[in-house]
């Protein structure tokens, strides 16, 4: 209960009407105050912020102009070393929405995203709920493969699980509008696959066998028949170095395989995969592929769509011939 201090009786009345506003007006303050603070992190919390490109693009698919969404990765960069500046982190726990690909890929933010959670902001893994699957590190040690986007399959999961959180989470946006931009960009996702499917079709069994320069295909390799041989870089992640006996096990594959073509990521060096064949003594093309990062507009992978598309074409150039 909060009372004001009555005038004292030597006072005159208009000082003591005076020193009752006063107290009227700091009960007003302290209880706007209140209000205020209660509801302070809810109301500053706005928009989509977005891990990674590849999702940032599929992201501003679904949402449109509903809202505003903040992508961290910038084109062509690693989603496993890449970091966020002090006002890109303020920007994430502030945030309605996080969208972050999960299963260890953004080694970098992970401590970001791990802070955003801790402040109550909703978080979506998309990794995690899509059925991931795992990859051998080393000899035995089994890891999750984050690198799900090279299914479309998986894509289209990933599009109800956007769409849901943004319609629970996003203030002002029409559910209607976003569940119809979703169904729009599932069927444009749909009939790339489709066109994966018949690419892929033209190449002979025998020939699809996957070397890459760190295991980024798996889920393509699961999805549409080709055998992965391994990687040059024996880990899900670029930060890894591989030892001369791992590259002499895997020139020792590819040469009993029958492997002529070798795809590196085009936004890292493919020298590790020129040392191997060198010292080898092995005869192999080196193709670039999309694997993690979009390009800029000027690029040839400016969206998710078209990154698929030229590695799909790329991927069948590859092994179509030896």
């Amino acid at each position: 209960m909060v009372t004001a201090a009555l005038p004292s009786q030597g006072a005159g009345p208009f000082s003591g009407r005076r020193h009752v506003a006063r107290a009227l007006m700091v009960l007003l303050l302290v209880l706007a105050g209140s209000a205020t603070g209660c509801s302070a992190v809810g109301s500053q919390r706005s928009g989509v912020v977005v891990t990674t490109n590849i999702l940032g693009d599929i992201t501003r698919a679904i949402v449109g102009g509903q809202a505003e969404v903040t992508v961290l990765m910038k084109p062509n960069a690693d989603p496993h070393s890449f970091g966020v500046s002090a006002q890109q982190a303020a920007r994430i726990e502030n945030a309605a929405l996080l969208v972050h690909n999960g299963l260890g890929l953004e080694e970098g933010v992970a401590r970001n995203v791990e802070a955003a959670r801790d402040q109550g902001v909703p978080a979506l893994s998309v990794g995690e709920g899509v059925d991931p699957i795992t990859y051998i590190q080393g000899r035995t040690a089994r890891q999750p493969d984050p690198h799900f986007w090279t299914d479309p399959v998986r894509v289209i999961g990933a599009i109800g699980l956007i769409t849901a959180q943004v319609i629970e989470h996003v203030d002002g946006v029409d559910a209607g509008t976003v569940r119809a931009n979703a169904a729009a960009y599932r069927d444009q996702v749909s009939a790339l696959d489709a066109g994966m499917r018949m690419d892929f079709a033209e190449i002979p069994p025998g020939r699809r066998k996957l070397v890459t320069n760190h295991h980024v295909f798996g889920y393509l390799a699961q999805r549409y028949g080709f055998e992965v041989i391994g990687a040059v870089i024996p880990s899900g992640t670029t930060l890894a170095s591989p030892s001369g006996s791992d590259l002499k096990s895997l020139a020792d594959a590819v040469r009993r395989a029958g492997v002529s073509t070798v795809f590196a990521d085009s936004s890292q060096p493919d020298r590790l995969a020129q040392v191997m064949a060198r010292e080898a003594a092995l005869r192999i093309r080196i193709v670039s592929l999309y694997s993690e990062s979009l390009t800029g507009a000027d690029g040839g992978a400016p969206t998710y769509l078209r990154m698929m598309r030229a590695n799909a074409d790329a991927i069948s150039a590859g092994l179509a011939t030896r």
